[in-house]
């Protein structure tokens, strides 16, 4: 097999006198919509997946309050110089380690903001690693060597039972961090014991305890929201535009012209002038444009409000 090719299947590992655990979240219940899935047409099969995914958005939209306080949490966290951390398993910890990918190009944050930690670490990504969900202590002791007090902690997990997150969560609170655990089980006994629990109730899946489907995907949808809205807070959307991405391609280089464009109003020419007299700096440049004040004025004001381009527009008028 080639370097980077992913195993098509990974072999079973028999149980013998292994630890068993027999796991009563909703997730693990079957869903009495798909019970003759595998006699189903493809079509059939598609439109009850389909059918069953419509439910996620409706689950995610019951807990925004609960995300909104995680976010508040997350902002005063990262304004104080601290960090936010993703502890997850399986889907769930991958989802986290894609999420955090993202940011930094997306947001051109700091890439020590958001660190993502994945039971069994980076092979993880690929393939399962044998009981690294399990260990609570391997939980407890990656986030005892890197999380600090006043940083914020997510746990990960569909279950809300998985020994890895709970070991991590436990150990940050501990340690004096904020905690906030996301999960697909509304009813987990584990909800007490974080400062923010995100129960998302998206019930039983198409596929007995195949937590990849609804229950992945109302993660990656409330990990879409929590950090979206983190960057908004703190300054990293301008109107409902990218003001602070990475022009790492054509694309992107394109896209900064057409944010000047279009939140200025100006010719396409003058935006291009405008973002080579600030060197790049799309804020500095926008500033520059919004408030007719040279490049090294706007830069000056940026500095001032905490890189924070509406912060800066007010500075100048006043």
């Amino acid at each position: 097999m080639t370097a980077g090719a992913v195993e098509p299947h990974e072999a079973p590992v028999p149980t013998g006198r292994r630890p068993v655990v027999r796991v009563g979240a909703p997730t693990e219940r079957r869903n009495p919509l798909s019970v003759d899935l595998d006699l189903m047409s493809t079509r059939d099969v598609l439109s009850v997946i389909n059918e069953a995914d419509r439910r996620v958005p409706i689950a995610a939209a019951a807990v925004v309050d609960e995300i909104a306080e995680a976010v508040d949490l997350a902002v005063t966290a990262l304004r104080g110089g601290h960090r936010v951390h993703y502890f997850g398993a399986g889907t769930s910890g991958r989802l986290g380690v894609l999420d955090a990918a993202e940011l930094a190009p997306t947001f051109n944050s700091p890439r020590h903001w958001f660190c993502a930690h994945l039971a069994g670490g980076p092979d993880a990504m690929w393939r399962a690693v044998e009981d690294a969900e399990d260990d609570d202590g391997g939980g407890a002791a990656e986030a005892g060597d890197c999380v600090e007090p006043g940083d914020v902690v997510v746990g990960l997990t569909a279950s809300g039972r998985t020994p890895y997150v709970l070991g991590a969560l436990a150990a940050s609170r501990a340690n004096g961090a904020s905690t906030v655990l996301l999960c697909a089980n509304p009813e987990t006994p584990a909800a007490p014991a974080v400062d923010v629990f995100i129960g998302v109730d998206t019930g039983p899946e198409v596929v007995a305890g195949s937590t990849r489907m609804k229950a992945g995907t109302a993660q990656k949808l409330v990990l879409n929201g929590f950090s979206t809205a983190v960057m908004v807070r703190l300054g990293r959307v301008y109107s409902n535009l990218m003001i602070d991405m990475v022009a790492t391609n054509a694309k992107l280089r394109g896209r900064m012209i057409s944010i000047l464009v279009e939140s200025t109003g100006c010719a396409e020419e003058v935006a291009r002038q405008a973002l080579d007299e600030a060197g790049g700096d799309l804020k500095t440049a926008l500033v520059s444009l919004v408030s007719g004040v040279a490049a090294t004025t706007a830069r000056a004001a940026l500095a001032r409000s905490a890189d924070q381009v509406r912060g800066a527009l007010a500075l100048l008028a006043s």
